[in-house]
């Protein structure tokens, strides 16, 4: 008997701290007789790509281990599931998501409270594990996510780290119909998804960033006002004034650099919530802390977002209510879209197809 075909794929390697990745084909980390009960093969047909992992290939988090794949926005489907794996929901030739968290211990207090994403024993796509930018990916099948019928793949991916990080960070921070929100970095790959998820829950969005492609798109998703950070002379009094004079109540600050998050911290009204979602390399400088303590102002970080708000977040897609803007680009441009996105040209979010 002849012995199976061994299953081989594109893959991008990081092969040095950079902007740049090799592409080259090689067989999937786990053949579907080497996978162990619980784990799965996922043939991905998209995959986003996010900031992080720019973060990642230039060792702003951490050194990585070469040669490694990045890429944690994945949808494809189930090519093999581990044997003796029990009780999954999920069979051979399903379409599913591969989000950043592919797999977490499930025993420990955030596992069983809800908070899974910031379990300490977390496997990540595309940080501790290769990730989706390598077609064929070993997944966990407790952590695969489901799609829904009537959402594209294409359109799936940036919910599976983008738009659940921007919505959790939304959803906990316990805001009230009608408050005034800013979207730093607004017609990012974040940003964009954040002003429709803030709009789906009733706040009024302030979007800033810059540039008349993301002012465009920005106002279009439901953003009431803009403030262009190029062209404010005063960003403090500028955010001030378009939040009722006083300030909005909430900041979310999807970018990785310093300089918005000390403004959010002036410009936000007396007892303010500011978000920290987005990752600036390095420690914080220029952060007063008086301003902050004498008006009452929160810092709130919030990372990823746990299964069910992932399905939660999935679902205002599949009603319409968030509207993913992305374009698709060949596996193969993937250097181009990093290099792209560290310039910041980028309105939305770019999702590869293999």
């Amino acid at each position: 008997m002849s012995s199976p075909a061994v299953l081989s794929g594109r893959a991008a390697l990081v092969q040095e701290l950079g902007i740049e990745t090799v592409t080259e084909t090689l067989p999937a980390k786990k053949q579907p007789a080497e996978l162990l009960p619980g784990e799965c093969l996922v043939k991905l047909e998209y995959t986003g790509v996010c900031h992080s992992d720019l973060h990642f290939m230039l060792g702003d988090f951490r050194q990585p281990k070469f040669p490694h794949v990045g890429g944690h926005e994945g949808v494809g489907h189930v090519v093999a599931i581990g044997e003796h794996t029990a009780q999954t929901a999920f069979k051979v030739g399903d379409r599913v998501g591969v989000k950043w968290v592919m797999d977490t211990c499930m025993q420990c207090e955030l596992c069983l409270s809800g908070t899974e994403q910031y379990c300490e024993k977390r496997r990540l796509a595309g940080f501790t594990d290769w990730g989706t930018f390598g077609e064929y990916v070993v997944a966990f099948v407790n952590h695969l996510v489901v799609i829904p019928e009537n959402v594209p793949s294409p359109a799936a991916a940036p919910i599976l780290c983008a738009g659940v990080t921007v919505y959790s960070a939304l959803k906990n921070s316990r805001s009230n119909v009608g408050d005034w929100v800013t979207i730093t970095g607004a017609g990012g790959g974040l940003g964009h998804l954040a002003v429709q998820y803030a709009v789906a829950m009733g706040l009024r969005v302030i979007a800033i960033d810059t540039g008349e492609d993301k002012k465009k798109v920005c106002l279009e998703l439901g953003a009431e006002k803009w403030i262009d950070f190029k062209e404010s002379k005063d960003m403090i009094q500028d955010v001030r004034a378009a939040a009722d004079g006083v300030g909005p109540h909430l900041a979310l600050v999807a970018t990785g650099t310093h300089g918005p998050y000390i403004q959010a911290s002036l410009y936000l009204r007396p007892t303010g919530k500011l978000l920290c979602v987005g990752l600036p390399a390095g420690p914080l400088n220029g952060l007063h802390l008086t301003p902050i303590a004498v008006r009452g102002v929160q810092l709130l970080g919030s990372a990823l977002g746990s299964r069910k708000e992932v399905a939660e977040a999935l679902a205002l897609v599949a009603r319409g209510k968030v509207k993913p803007h992305y374009q698709v680009v060949p596996h193969e441009q993937l250097n181009t879209v990093l290099e792209d996105m560290h310039n910041g040209k980028i309105v939305g979010r770019v999702v590869l197809q293999y």
